[in-house]
């Protein structure tokens, strides 16, 4: 429920622990931006660097459940759906090309509880929400919120409609990273601007990030990242969200 008449607006920051210059590019919104909310990558060597950046600053920690990018926290030969030769991840085209959800059920519910585990362990606490990251698979949501609910977390759904319902309020959601010229700061603009009929919060939903070898080898999402950071820090978004009165949440605000 909201708390007041300001207009609310919840930006969060995906995939911390994707890679070092991924880490450096969140840090840098949340430090000096608007950024409130951050999702985390358990199973990624540079899990614990990104929160090591983030140590001294009040941020609301979400998990941001993987299974397209780098190893599995299982052991690959319990969840060979998910899992290429190499025992590596499938990549996430291999689940955008195929005709049928190839993920079985209970083997990404072993992985989606191991990276659930790894985050109590690294955090201290649960996760203040609990999503996955870029794949659509009807089998990887139901493991999602079976997981979720099994640990009493809070379960974002995968904005497919763009509006998902978190805790009874409907999230508005502002994912336009992939869409062709992209501009964050119109994005930024528009979700303070829009205005719901259903007492919904605008969510916009970036991935801010500086660029490594690792980031450029195994995502298709660049430029947009680098773009994002510098949005979410930029003196104009300030201004313009002071002055159009826009309360910045985040999850932990929404009850």
């Amino acid at each position: 429920m909201k708390q007041n008449n300001k207009k609310q607006v919840l930006v969060r920051a995906d995939d911390l622990g994707y890679s070092e210059a991924v880490n450096y590019g969140i840090e840098k919104t949340i430090r000096e931006g608007i950024v409130g909310s951050t999702g985390v990558m358990t199973n990624m060597p540079a899990t614990q660097h990104g929160l090591n950046l983030l140590k001294d600053l009040d941020v609301c920690y979400g998990l941001h459940v993987n299974i397209c990018v780098g190893k599995p926290l299982t052991d690959p030969s319990l969840i060979a759906s998910i899992c290429q030769e190499d025992g590596t991840f499938c990549p996430s085209s291999a689940y955008r090309n195929a005709k049928q959800d190839f993920v079985i059920l209970d083997e990404v519910i072993l992985e989606i509880e191991a990276q659930y585990q790894k985050f109590v362990e690294l955090t201290g606490d649960k996760p203040h929400y609990f999503e996955g990251h870029a794949v659509r698979s009807d089998n990887f949501n139901k493991g999602l919120e079976i997981v979720a609910k099994r640990h009493d977390c809070d379960y974002l759904a995968n904005p497919v409609n763009h509006k998902p319902v978190f805790r009874h309020t409907v999230l508005h959601t502002y994912l336009e990273s992939m869409q062709a010229n992209y501009n964050p700061i119109d994005t930024l603009k528009k979700a303070a601007l829009d205005s719901f009929d259903d007492q919904g919060i605008a969510m916009v939903v970036l991935h801010p990030g500086y660029l490594d070898a690792y980031i450029m080898n195994t995502s298709s999402l660049l430029k947009p990242r680098v773009l994002e950071v510098e949005a979410a820090c930029s003196d104009e978004i300030k201004q313009f969200y002071q002055q159009h009165d826009i309360q910045l949440i985040t999850y932990d605000d929404i009850r």
